[in-house]
């Protein structure tokens, strides 16, 4: 298991968010169990000047601090005040960017979330940033770890060809008026994992 180089995500962020397209994530629990799941669906967020992002317009609070950092370290918050959501930092310190992990193809750990969700497929049980926290128990604790290392990482995976990789609108961000229309939601063409937006 070979981590993703943090040189992977102090790059641009729409190319990160592509690319992170068939990298795995990858969760050791504290009883020692390994969880792990395929990206098949990111959202890039562009930092100061984007009003889709928590740090548009330069905007800084206790809970956007760490979109502040190196990129490579885990952004984990909380919306609707109970589902946690998973972002993976770019660019360098400084520039307030990231990149919104919305499903997950299932790996190791079916056996867990057949148990846990014996009334969803297995399809779903990723499928939308909430979900696939919940499954991987990433919450706050995680929030501000490096990526490449401790008991939640992205490693290498197989990638995603260009060809199948769709481009579109991201989810739930009519409010932000031009940039709700930028095409930074990417997801692989076909995979049934993919969430479905309300």
């Amino acid at each position: 298991m070979t981590p993703l180089p943090l040189s992977f995500y102090r790059r641009d962020t729409e190319t990160v968010a592509r690319e992170l397209l068939g990298q795995r994530v990858c969760r050791r629990l504290p009883d020692g169990r390994l969880l792990s799941g395929v990206i098949v669906e990111t959202e890039a967020y562009l930092g100061i000047a984007d009003r889709a992002c928590h740090t548009f317009g330069g905007r800084r609070t206790p809970r956007t601090d760490t979109m502040y950092a190196d990129g490579g370290v885990a952004y984990v918050y909380l919306i609707y005040g109970m589902y946690w959501c998973l972002n993976a930092v770019t660019q360098r310190e400084g520039d307030p960017e990231a990149v919104l992990i919305r499903a997950l193809a299932p790996e190791q750990g079916q056996e867990i979330w057949q148990a846990a969700y014996p009334r969803l497929k297995p399809a779903q049980w990723l499928s939308g940033p909430g979900r696939l926290c919940r499954a991987l128990q990433i919450d706050r604790a995680c929030n501000g770890q490096p990526l490449t290392q401790g008991d939640l990482w992205i490693e290498a995976g197989a990638g995603a060809a260009p060809a199948a990789i769709v481009a579109g609108p991201r989810v739930g961000v009519d409010y932000a008026g031009e940039a709700a229309h930028w095409p930074l939601r990417f997801h692989v063409a076909g995979e049934p994992s993919v969430s479905r937006p309300r």
